[in-house]
């Protein structure tokens, strides 16, 4: 399997777990807010610490994203391209993100394949506090008041992270941070099995892999990719998941990936619950 070596020690613990209560919030976001504050806004009323969410259709205008990109020194395996902004109005496919907290502020890491004034299919990482909702659009999301997420530092990559704290006696679901060079499918099925969930979903979700390889031959070579969970599901303890795919020409790959074929590159942000 693709592995990288990143600039820092390796952690020994590669899977980092929490357990806790996960709850579902539907929410419109607000025409005229920019994407930090509309996500943000109800999720801290609703009481949530940390929460995953899946936004499908709606448009920003202006819009500002960066994508993967190579290395910037010697302090990164990989890192982003200079931050973009098409002129007109963007419309997003499917974007998926976590929300936390940085310096005791709402933070969010935010993926999306969207379709350009262009009309061309791109994807990346949204700049959120930069990218402005011009029409209402649904959200569906799950929340933790149990689970914190904070940026941290993480000596093994060289990023700040956003970061799981805090774990509950029971729980119906996990968040859970994948770190670099471990296989996702697999991950997902040892969460699982941790956790007592043959069968669970995926909630939301996101990070960063080596590559790509899919389920019916294809994949994407470039060794840093910026992806979203479309669907995943865990039915007798294996896993499935479908994703979409960025590469480090913006272009978008949708798949299913090929189980122990596919490791973190960064980080991943998982949301599994109890089916």
């Amino acid at each position: 399997m693709r592995n990288l070596t990143q600039p820092g020690p390796v952690h020994p613990v590669r899977i980092d777990a929490h357990i806790g209560t996960l709850e579902p919030l539907r929410f419109t976001l607000r025409a005229g807010l920019s994407l930090t504050e509309a996500l943000t806004g109800p999720l801290a009323s609703a009481g949530f610490k940390s929460a995953t969410l899946t936004i499908t259709g709606g448009a920003l205008n202006p819009f500002r994203y960066v994508m993967p990109g190579p290395a910037d020194s010697a302090a990164h395996v990989a890192y982003f391209t200079a931050p973009r902004a098409p002129e007109g109005i963007t419309r997003i496919e499917q974007a998926n993100a976590t929300f936390g907290w940085s310096d005791g502020k709402p933070a969010l890491h935010c993926h999306a394949a969207w379709i350009e004034p262009d009309g061309q299919r791109r994807g990346g990482h949204i700049l959120p506090g930069e990218s402005i909702v011009c029409e209402e659009t649904a959200v569906e999301a799950w929340g933790f008041r149990d689970i914190a997420i904070t940026t941290a530092p993480d000596p093994e990559t060289n990023f700040t992270l956003l970061q799981p704290s805090g774990t509950a006696a029971t729980g119906n679901a996990v968040f859970a941070r994948v770190k670099p060079n471990e296989d996702m499918t697999l991950a997902v099925e040892t969460i699982a099995a941790a956790h007592d969930m043959s069968n669970a979903t995926v909630r939301g979700s996101l990070g960063s892999l080596i590559g790509a390889r899919f389920a019916d031959g294809s994949g994407v070579e470039d060794h840093a990719t910026e992806v979203l969970v479309r669907q995943g599901n865990v039915r007798d303890g294996k896993a499935t998941l479908d994703l979409l795919v960025v590469d480090m020409a913006g272009a978008v790959h949708d798949g299913r990936l090929v189980r122990g074929q596919n490791p973190v590159c960064i980080t991943f942000d998982l949301v599994l619950e109890r089916a």
